[in-house]
Protein backbone atom coordinates (compact mmCIF):
# COMPACT_ATOMS: atom_id res chain seq x y z
CA UNK A 1 0.00 0.00 0.00
CA UNK A 2 1.31 3.37 -0.78
CA UNK A 3 2.11 5.41 2.84
CA UNK A 4 -0.61 7.97 1.71
CA UNK A 5 -3.15 8.86 -0.99
CA UNK A 6 -6.70 7.64 -1.86
CA UNK A 7 -7.79 4.12 -1.14
CA UNK A 8 -10.29 1.23 -0.28
CA UNK A 9 -12.04 0.66 3.14
CA UNK A 10 -13.27 -3.39 3.10
CA UNK A 11 -15.78 -3.86 6.25
CA UNK A 12 -17.28 -7.07 6.61
CA UNK A 13 -19.74 -7.34 9.64
CA UNK A 14 -20.42 -10.74 10.76
CA UNK A 15 -20.56 -12.40 14.38
CA UNK A 16 -17.84 -14.70 16.12
CA UNK A 17 -20.12 -17.70 15.66
CA UNK A 18 -20.00 -18.00 12.09
CA UNK A 19 -17.34 -20.31 11.38
CA UNK A 20 -15.53 -21.27 7.48
CA UNK A 21 -14.58 -24.77 7.85
CA UNK A 22 -12.70 -25.50 11.09
CA UNK A 23 -11.93 -22.50 12.06
CA UNK A 24 -13.48 -19.15 13.11
CA UNK A 25 -14.72 -16.82 9.69
CA UNK A 26 -12.90 -13.97 11.11
CA UNK A 27 -9.76 -15.68 11.54
CA UNK A 28 -10.14 -17.01 8.00
CA UNK A 29 -11.09 -13.79 6.81
CA UNK A 30 -7.76 -12.32 8.28
CA UNK A 31 -5.40 -14.90 7.16
CA UNK A 32 -6.46 -15.23 3.99
CA UNK A 33 -5.46 -11.44 3.54
CA UNK A 34 -2.39 -11.57 4.98
CA UNK A 35 -1.81 -14.65 2.18
CA UNK A 36 -2.74 -12.00 -0.26
CA UNK A 37 -0.20 -9.26 0.97
CA UNK A 38 -2.40 -6.90 1.94
CA UNK A 39 -1.51 -3.85 4.06
CA UNK A 40 -3.14 -5.17 7.25
CA UNK A 41 -6.67 -6.17 8.84
CA UNK A 42 -8.52 -5.16 12.04
CA UNK A 43 -11.06 -7.34 13.71
CA UNK A 44 -13.27 -5.66 15.94
CA UNK A 45 -15.47 -6.87 18.50
CA UNK A 46 -18.99 -5.24 19.63
CA UNK A 47 -20.19 -6.01 22.79
CA UNK A 48 -24.34 -5.65 21.20
CA UNK A 49 -25.62 -5.45 17.60
CA UNK A 50 -28.26 -6.83 15.58
CA UNK A 51 -28.57 -7.63 11.74
CA UNK A 52 -30.61 -8.48 9.02
CA UNK A 53 -32.74 -11.14 11.00
CA UNK A 54 -33.15 -7.81 14.26
CA UNK A 55 -32.17 -10.69 16.22
CA UNK A 56 -30.04 -9.05 19.40
CA UNK A 57 -26.15 -10.15 20.22
CA UNK A 58 -25.33 -8.92 23.60
CA UNK A 59 -22.70 -9.13 26.42
CA UNK A 60 -24.62 -9.64 28.96
CA UNK A 61 -22.99 -12.02 32.00
CA UNK A 62 -25.92 -13.97 31.94
CA UNK A 63 -26.38 -14.80 28.24
CA UNK A 64 -22.55 -16.67 27.99
CA UNK A 65 -23.64 -18.43 24.43
CA UNK A 66 -23.31 -15.13 22.94
CA UNK A 67 -22.40 -14.96 19.19
CA UNK A 68 -21.27 -10.78 19.67
CA UNK A 69 -21.08 -9.10 16.12
CA UNK A 70 -17.78 -8.19 14.98
CA UNK A 71 -16.44 -6.30 12.20
CA UNK A 72 -13.53 -6.39 10.17
CA UNK A 73 -11.86 -3.63 8.35
CA UNK A 74 -9.37 -3.43 5.93
CA UNK A 75 -7.19 -0.77 4.15
CA UNK A 76 -5.73 -1.18 1.29
CA UNK A 77 -5.22 -0.35 -2.87
CA UNK A 78 -8.41 -1.31 -4.63
CA UNK A 79 -7.11 -4.14 -6.68
CA UNK A 80 -5.63 -5.74 -3.50
CA UNK A 81 -9.07 -4.98 -2.16
CA UNK A 82 -10.83 -6.66 -4.86
CA UNK A 83 -8.60 -9.88 -5.34
CA UNK A 84 -8.98 -10.14 -1.40
CA UNK A 85 -12.87 -10.29 -2.28
CA UNK A 86 -12.76 -12.43 -5.50
CA UNK A 87 -10.48 -14.67 -3.21
CA UNK A 88 -13.73 -14.56 -0.28
CA UNK A 89 -16.43 -15.58 -2.48
CA UNK A 90 -16.58 -19.01 -1.68
CA UNK A 91 -17.11 -18.24 2.45
CA UNK A 92 -20.85 -18.83 2.61
CA UNK A 93 -22.29 -16.59 5.32
CA UNK A 94 -19.92 -13.79 5.56
CA UNK A 95 -22.57 -11.14 6.81
CA UNK A 96 -22.39 -7.37 5.06
CA UNK A 97 -19.57 -6.45 3.15
CA UNK A 98 -19.63 -2.87 2.29
CA UNK A 99 -16.45 -0.99 1.04
CA UNK A 100 -15.79 3.21 0.43
CA UNK A 101 -13.04 5.10 -0.79
CA UNK A 102 -10.95 6.43 1.89
CA UNK A 103 -7.56 8.62 1.81
CA UNK A 104 -4.44 7.32 3.74
CA UNK A 105 -3.21 10.59 5.72
CA UNK A 106 -0.73 8.66 7.24
CA UNK A 107 0.55 4.36 7.20
CA UNK A 108 3.27 3.34 9.06
CA UNK A 109 5.03 2.93 12.54
CA UNK A 110 5.82 -0.52 14.57
CA UNK A 111 2.50 -2.78 15.20
CA UNK A 112 5.30 -5.72 16.07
Amino acid sequence: MQPQGPAILLRIYTDEGKRNGNRPLYEAIVMKARELGLAGATVLRGPMGFGHSHAIHTAKIIDLSAKLPLVIEIVDAEDRVQALLAALGDMRDIGLVTTEKVQVVHYGGSDG
